[in-house]
């Protein structure tokens, strides 16, 4: 996995305080390696992450270095910003046709993560840096899962608004009376696609009919909630929805994609960010396109009645 906000930290991977002397991290590593190592039962994924976490930490100065809130490893998005928001663009910046995009993509989730940093780390105070990774990775996780999330979402943005002029999109889209949030809405030839953005820091993996993230506790049904919002913002609209999608990091899904269940309405599917706009392009297998008089019908009906998360 490449860093996240969400990702554990190398100490909680060796399961350590990070105040613990050399020794203590020394003995811990040695003790995770034979707890996680293969050919004695343990987990291949794991026991790749404390090899991980152990060139993070394990030598003193890369461990002073990771304290400082430096990195061996690119934490940044494509934007080049680190984790803070991403530097708005001109058409200028790109000459290419762009689709159509309403809204604030990961507006909302920066909002709730720059609110939930200042009352933890400041008692409603300003930090310095919000953005600070050192300050980031002290953080408790639904601290940093808000700033992975939002980080997820802008990714995911850059992707459908490259898919060019055929496309309309809209992000952060309030649906049920505010009570629920579509990341991205799609409209393009190929159908109308409800969309969300996950990073929870570990591989994902399918079951049941809903994505679930390997080793980590969640309460969080992110297919389940999408398709029942998918549904809200068609009745609402009066359109139909082609597929809900559930958008996750390249290297937290080895399958790259997979469409969760043929039998659901809409059809839901688990994808890669690199593989989205072939999927949005291409559209699931035995879906007709859509009309240009039906494309600017749904379109029309869709800006009547989307409002934003704010």
């Amino acid at each position: 996995m490449t860093d996240s906000p969400a990702s554990a930290s190398p100490y909680e991977v060796l399961g350590v305080s990070p105040s613990a002397s050399p020794d203590e991290l020394r003995k811990a590593y040695r003790r995770r390696l034979r707890e996680t190592h293969p050919d004695t039962g343990g987990d291949a994924l794991e026991f790749t992450a404390v090899q991980r976490a152990w060139e993070r930490v394990g030598e003193a100065s890369a461990r002073a270095a990771y304290d400082r809130g430096e990195s061996s490893h690119t934490e940044s998005t494509a934007e080049g910003a680190g984790w803070s928001a991403p530097s708005h663009r001109t058409r200028a910046d790109n000459s290419r046709p762009r689709a159509r995009s309403y809204g604030h993509p990961g507006g909302a989730a920066r909002e709730a993560y720059l609110r939930l940093i200042r009352e933890w780390a400041g008692r409603g105070a300003e930090p310095e840096d919000p953005y600070d990774p050192a300050l980031v990775r002290r953080a408790p996780i639904e601290i940093r899962r808000a700033l992975a999330e939002a980080i997820a979402e802008e990714a995911t943005a850059r992707q459908v608004s490259a898919l060019g002029m055929a496309f309309t999109v809209w992000h952060d889209v309030a649906v049920g009376g505010g009570e629920r949030k579509i990341d991205h809405v799609v409209l393009g030839p190929t159908g109308l696609y409800a969309i969300c953005s996950e990073d929870f820091g570990v591989p994902v993996r399918v079951s049941r009919g809903e994505l679930v993230p390997v080793g980590a506790a969640t309460s969080e049904q992110p297919v389940r909630s999408l398709v029942r919002a998918s549904r809200e913002l068609g009745r609402s609209a009066r359109v139909k929805v082609t597929g809900v999608v559930v958008v996750v990091p390249d290297e937290a899904f080895d399958e790259g994609l997979a469409e969760i269940d043929r039998m659901r309405k809409p059809a839901a599917f688990v994808v890669t960010r690199s593989r989205l706009p072939q999927l949005l392009r291409t559209g699931p297998s035995g879906v007709e396109p859509i009309g240009g008089n039906e494309l600017f019908d749904v379109r029309t009906r869709l800006q009547a009645v989307v409002r934003f998360e704010v």
